[in-house]
C-alpha cells in the first residue's frame, strides 16, 4: 500500500539469535535485556499509535504503554487488530484506559454485543475489512489510521501481523533486539510465513545502523525500495 494517508510502520522484533518470541509453551518474558525494554518504551512514546494482533493481546495480556523516565507527555493509541473482537473488558487494555485510548480493529462481522461491552467500557472500535486469508485487512487499517491522523505505527508483534504487512510491502523500518539466546525450531516466529517462493521477490531491507545493547544487538534496518 503507498498514498500520502499511509502512516509510516515500524516493525519491533524481540527475539533470540535465531528469531524466536517464545518457547514452544509461550513464555517470552523476558527475551531481551532491560536496556532494550527502554528503548522499546522510547519508541512507543516517538510513535502516534502502537499496534498487536489479537493473539498478542491475548497471550500476554499487555498495556502498551510507554512508560519512560522522565514521563512520556503523551501516550500512544493503542491499537488491537481484532477481527473477531475476542478482547474482553477485564484486559489490562481496557482496564488502563485512563492512560491512554484503546482502539480495537474489528472485522465487519464481529459480534455486536462484543463491540457494545467494549465502547461501555471506553474503546473505541473500528468495523474494518477482512482480508482473504483472514483477519482484519492491513490496507484497510492502515487506511482508517490516515483518516485518523495517525502518522506513525509502532508494530509490535505478533507474527502473523507481521507478516501480513511485509507482504503488502507496509513496513519502513525495522528495530530488531537480538538476544544471546537460543530456543530452536519448536519456538515460535517472529515473522509467520510469507509464502514466497523465490528470493527475488522477498522483502528487502538495508541495515542503517548495529550497536550492543547490554546484552543484546540492536539493528535498525529501513525498507530497501
Amino acid at each position: 500500500m503507498s498514498g500520502p494517508t499511509r502512516p509510516r510502520v515500524t516493525l519491533k522484533l524481540a527475539t533470540t539469535l535465531d528469531g524466536r518470541i517464545a518457547t514452544q509453551t509461550g513464555e517470552s518474558q523476558w527475551i531481551t535485556g532491560p536496556e532494550a525494554r527502554a528503548e522499546t518504551h522510547k519508541m512507543r512514546a516517538a510513535h502516534d499509535a502502537i499496534l498487536v494482533g489479537a493473539e498478542t493481546a491475548l497471550a500476554d495480556d499487555p498495556e502498551l504503554t510507554a512508560r519512560t523516565d522522565p514521563a512520556s507527555e503523551r501516550q500512544p493509541v493503542r491499537i488491537v487488530a481484532d477481527s473477531r473482537l475476542r478482547l474482553l473488558t477485564d484486559a489490562r487494555l481496557i482496564q488502563t484506559l485512563n492512560k491512554g485510548p484503546v482502539v480495537l480493529a474489528a472485522g465487519v462481522d464481529a459480534e455486536e454485543s462484543a463491540e457494545d461491552a467494549l465502547i461501555a467500557a471506553g474503546a473505541e472500535v473500528w468495523r474494518l475489512a477482512i482480508a482473504p486469508m483472514g483477519g482484519v485487512s492491513v490496507s484497510s487499517l492502515l487506511s482508517r489510521c490516515g483518516q485518523e491522523g495517525i502518522d506513525s505505527v509502532f508494530l509490535e508483534g505478533g507474527g502473523r501481523l507481521a507478516a501480513s504487512f511485509l507482504k503488502l510491502g507496509a513496513v519502513d523500518r525495522i528495530e530488531w533486539f537480538r538476544a544471546p539466546k537460543i530456543i530452536g525450531d519448536d519456538g515460535r516466529a517472529c515473522v509467520a510465513a510469507l509464502g514466497v517462493e523465490a528470493l527475488a521477490d522477498v522483502p528487502q531491507f538495508a541495515r542503517t545502523t548495529v550497536c550492543e545493547l547490554g546484552p543484546d544487538l540492536w539493528e535498525t534496518y529501513e525498507r530497501a525500495d
